[in-house]
């Protein structure tokens, strides 16, 4: 892993116009990302995690232009991105790729498999050879586990983790340096995600590809990431290696979140103090003023009201916006894995 930065992203927006009325006027806005900023260093898996709304997805669409941002900064590999359009952008389409959450719901129905997967191809005008795309294709089922015997097969006629293995086969068709997964393997059966894993992991280190990860398996994540973002109502709220967020987190909504996730050892489990979190996410339409979080806070004060927390340096290395972050006594209280005793 380098540790150049292929991909620096500053401030980034993106907002939603809310309509209502005869006329659909804009009565209002949608803060689906709010000032996001990170590093993802070359041949690093970064992983996005938070509750469902917070911001994740829109995130990965941005970085990949799927979406428009509001406002900030992309670079990818020394370029900036954010307004890129036309030819420029149909060439970056090469260089970043995207798994998508569903399986069942990425492919096409009407098309073959090979047809699927050879459809980058055929946009970027390679492997122009009939029999040559089609060797290029098989190539690639092959190398993700599927019979390349079966390219003439239709999605439907595969089960969920093939369907996965074809997107996987797609995304990796172009060579590309980074690849966006969105819940990759959320749609699949616990027995399958341990494969597909293992498969992004094979390819990660073959390829050389940098990873962005995002997922609400918080175990999943602790396997694949080398870091770990979290976010909370559109802003990163802690940012720190796999290994520091699980055994010492900062925000004490990242110690919430490690508090509910399960531990297979009895005698861990039982001296484990859950921390419930009271309350509902806030619209994102109406975000609190001050720290987001506070209306869940149990740690909460009168500055968490009113002044919003910078992402700062806190002990242990952790990057966290907090203005009382978790001391090593709350983090063994709430996180058993931090006691020093493998789960």
């Amino acid at each position: 892993m380098s540790a150049e930065p292929i991909m620096r992203v500053r401030d980034l927006e993106k907002h939603f116009p809310i309509r209502g009325g005869v006329l659909q006027r804009q009565v209002g806005t949608v803060r689906a990302v709010d000032g996001v900023s990170f590093d993802v260093p070359r041949g690093e898996t970064l992983g996005l995690v938070g509750e469902s709304g917070c911001g994740k997805s829109t995130t990965a669409r941005l970085l990949l232009r799927l979406l428009e941002p509001t406002a900030g900064s992309i670079d990818f590999d020394g370029r900036e991105i954010a307004r890129l359009g036309g030819r420029d952008l149909k060439h970056l389409r090469r260089e970043m790729q995207m798994i998508f959450q569903d399986p069942f719901s990425s492919l096409n129905p009407r098309k073959t498999v090979g047809s699927i997967i050879s459809d980058p191809f055929a946009i970027h005008g390679l492997h122009t050879g009939k029999g040559e795309r089609r060797e290029a294709v098989q190539d690639l089922m092959d190398r993700v586990g599927l019979n390349p015997e079966h390219y003439n097969r239709y999605p439907h006629q595969f089960s969920g983790g093939q369907r996965q293995r074809i997107g996987v086969a797609r995304a990796i068709a172009l060579r590309p340096k980074l690849i966006v997964a969105d819940e990759p393997v959320s749609a699949l059966d616990v027995s399958i995600q341990a494969q597909v894993l293992n498969l992004l992991r094979e390819l990660q280190r073959d390829l050389g590809l940098t990873l962005i990860f995002i997922a609400h398996d918080l175990s999943v994540v602790r396997h694949m990431c080398d870091r770990i973002a979290v976010m909370y109502l559109g802003r990163i709220y802690e940012l720190a290696t796999s290994e520091q967020l699980y055994a010492h987190p900062r925000m004490p909504y990242t110690g919430a979140l490690m508090s509910a996730v399960p531990v297979p050892n009895p005698r861990l489990a039982a001296s484990k103090r859950r921390q419930v979190l009271a309350g509902d996410v806030p619209s994102p339409s109406n975000p609190p003023p001050g720290c987001r979080f506070h209306t869940r806070c149990w740690k909460a004060q009168q500055i968490c009201r009113t002044e919003s927390p910078e992402l700062t340096v806190k002990e242990g290395g952790n990057l966290a916006a907090c203005h009382f972050p978790l001391s090593d006594a709350e983090v063994l209280e709430r996180v058993p894995t931090a006691r020093g005793v493998k789960d």
